[in-house]
């Protein structure tokens, strides 16, 4: 399900965020670790950032670095 529109898609619909447990994020969705997934949409991606929904969904502060690194990985899936 979309951290942000709630809607629930298939796994190839969706980005995953994924917490490690050193504490980092990676946006592979095959490693280990707690996801989070956002809709490969710029209404959503746009939604996330703009509501911190990362820092709900982990319970803890989000650096902006995570957020930046979230548009850059949906900018990359454009020009796919």
């Amino acid at each position: 399900m979309c951290i942000a529109c709630r809607e629930m898609k298939t796994k190839e619909e969706l980005l995953r965020i994924i917490k490690q447990k050193d504490g980092s994020f990676t946006f592979n969705p095959k490693a280990m670790g707690r996801g989070a997934y956002v809709c490969r949409s710029q209404e959503c991606v746009q939604l996330c950032m703009k509501k911190k929904l990362l820092n709900r969904a982990y319970k803890t502060n989000i650096d902006e670095t995570v957020y930046k690194q979230l548009l850059e990985e949906y900018a990359g899936l454009d020009k796919d």
